[in-house]
């Protein structure tokens, strides 16, 4: 029985690497993008601006698009 549950943790443990290792395959490859956006004149902070924005629920945006407009207002910006 312990060897089945020891095989069984090696498993997980194995799996756990290897989703890691394709994790930072992945954010390697986000960032290419980024750089080959960057190469070609784009602005990497707003191109990640975006993709938060693109990633919140439309109530969620203008919530936060209406806050931001509020506190520009009261500081004098814009």
């Amino acid at each position: 029985m312990a060897e089945t549950t020891d095989d069984r943790l090696r498993l997980l443990i194995e799996r756990i690497e290897r989703l890691e290792e394709e994790k930072k395959g992945v954010g390697d490859d986000i960032r290419d993008v980024y750089n080959e956006g960057k190469a070609v004149g784009y602005d990497t902070r707003m191109m990640r601006m975006v993709v938060q924005l693109r990633k919140m629920k439309p109530d969620d945006r203008r919530e936060m698009e209406m806050l931001l407009d509020t506190y520009k207002a009261a500081l004098g910006i814009d």
